[in-house]
């Protein structure tokens, strides 16, 4: 079974069209515009059925946070 980590990056790296080597590398400066923003918070809240706040969304900004934020969202369910 893959890591949620895992499942995250080759959900990203798909919308950003690139491969996330830095877990900590901040998305806007992989190239990533705020349409491929809004395109992977939706994807994160269609995979993991998940609402993701507007407060949060900022928090979607490096693979390591997107996690975090993911894990914190799962285990209030």
């Amino acid at each position: 079974m893959s890591s949620l980590k895992e499942d995250l990056r080759t959900l990203i790296a798909e919308i950003a069209e690139q491969e996330l080597t830095d877990d900590d590398k901040l998305f806007k400066d992989m190239g990533v515009d705020s349409m491929m923003g809004v395109e992977i918070v939706a994807a994160i809240e269609r995979q993991y059925q998940l609402k993701l706040a507007d407060a949060e969304l900022e928090e979607v900004s490096t693979l390591n946070r997107a996690v975090a934020l993911v894990e914190r969202k799962l285990a209030a369910k």
